[in-house]
């Protein structure tokens, strides 16, 4: 099997989406017989490092580094001119711009994103349903079940629809150090119990929830790592005496501070998946089960996914400061309760390593391309004014909050969209 991997964004990057596209495709490429990877380049690339970083042979796609919007504009149309597309069995991409051009000239394609894009940006629901039902197009590797639904929720056939998580890398954590030999490490000496969040720094992580809770718990130490400099994260922390703020660290370094978590946060907010869209299953989860600390989180459909209240980590209530602070509060206090969440988190992550997943992946493509075609129906009325009126939707809110991405509705929010008629 021969796959044209292209991402449209330069590389090296330290963006989630780099990390997890470029993860998957090393790590398929032994699989293949053949792989090359297109991506943008600067004037003076280092193709040699970017090359070792996806492990197979990489082409310039012909497009401008900078504009993004241009970029991912000619990223999909110009691929077409390398030949490297024309000896591939398939195209992989997270751009379905790139996956739509691909089929259009004839190409299979496989897709590999996270975000629920039917119901992130409804006009497009019927382009997208289209899109995926062609003959062409293999699989929608969704990152979550939460986004699988949607797509199935849209009419498109189960079997065009893979649910395949994010995963980690488990040579990043190697070498455990134990918790107060970690806190040395990064200088803490008074004994404090620590709460560690590692990720981007900004209003779109719920990471208020946290600056209130470390105001309510001084004896305390919260750690965001992250910070690019200052922004309005930055600025609330700085009021807050039991917060440190710590600049993005690169991933030989991350380690010590995740070690040196009595408590890993993950912001138990509804705003990232439902206010933003910016993030479903956040892919910091399975490097925190990895690490042997104990997990906090909200309990909200993507997170229940893999993570179990009082099993594997501790689940409370979404924006809930009360309920922040209790769930940090048993764990730092019940040494029993936090070893054991941890322990069962750790040996639950066995099935999130990026090797894995490159496994299941491979598998899924290879029965897809020796698999018939399966028909798909045609939309109902009902779809089609269920496709308007969320559309409407997303149009009201465009105008009123300057936003693209539409949070869901509570009233069809997790119901079925209505289902296509058989042709």
């Amino acid at each position: 099997m021969k796959i044209l991997f292209t991402f449209e964004n330069p590389l090296p990057s330290t963006e989630a989406d780099a990390e997890v596209f470029v993860s998957t495709a090393k790590y398929l490429a032994p699989l293949l017989s053949r792989s090359w990877l297109c991506v943008p380049l600067p004037n003076s690339p280092d193709l040699d490092a970017i090359g070792t970083l996806a492990g197979m042979p990489v082409i310039r796609a012909y497009a401008p580094v900078r504009l993004a919007a241009l970029r991912h504009l000619c990223c999909g149309l110009t691929m077409v001119f390398r030949k490297e597309y024309w000896q591939a069995d398939l195209v992989y991409t997270r751009n379905l711009w790139v996956a739509w051009i691909a089929m259009l000239f004839g190409q299979q394609v496989a897709f590999d994103h996270y975000r629920p894009w039917p119901d992130q940006i409804p006009p497009l629901q019927f382009w997208i349903y289209h899109l995926v039902c062609n003959k062409n197009f293999l699989v929608n590797i969704c990152h979550s079940d939460y986004t699988r639904r949607k797509y199935l929720n849209l009419g498109v056939p189960g079997d065009k629809l893979r649910c395949i998580r994010n995963g980690f890398e488990p040579r990043r954590l190697q070498a455990p150090i134990p918790i107060e030999i970690a806190k040395r490490e990064i200088g803490i000496l008074d004994g404090r119990k620590t709460v560690v969040y590692t990720g981007r720094l900004n209003h779109k992580k719920g990471l208020v929830l946290a600056i209130e809770a470390a105001k309510r718990l001084p004896d305390h130490l919260f750690i965001l790592v992250g910070s690019y400099g200052e922004g309005p994260i930055e600025t609330l922390s700085s009021a807050v005496n039991n917060i440190r703020i710590i600049p993005w660290q690169p991933p030989e370094t991350l380690g010590r501070y995740v070690f040196a978590a009595d408590v890993l946060l993950i912001p138990p907010s509804w705003e990232p998946l439902a206010k933003f869209g910016s993030t479903v299953l956040p892919l910091k989860l399975f490097f925190y089960m990895a690490s042997n600390r104990p997990i906090l989180a909200g309990d909200t459909p993507d997170i229940r996914e893999v993570l179990v209240h009082r099993r594997n980590a501790f689940l409370c209530r979404p924006d809930c400061v009360d309920s922040l602070v209790a769930g940090i509060s048993a764990l730092t206090q019940d040494t029993a309760l936090a070893e054991r969440l941890a322990a069962t988190a750790l040996a639950d992550s066995s099935d999130f390593t990026w090797n894995g997943r490159a496994h299941k992946i491979a598998d899924i493509i290879g029965s897809r391309l020796r698999s018939e075609q399966t028909p798909h129906g045609e939309w109902s009325r009902a779809q089609y004014r269920t496709w308007l009126r969320q559309s409407w939707r997303w149009l009201v809110h465009l105008v009123r909050k300057r936003s693209w991405v539409l949070p869901p509705d509570p009233a069809y929010a997790f119901t079925a969209f209505p289902v296509a008629r058989s042709e």
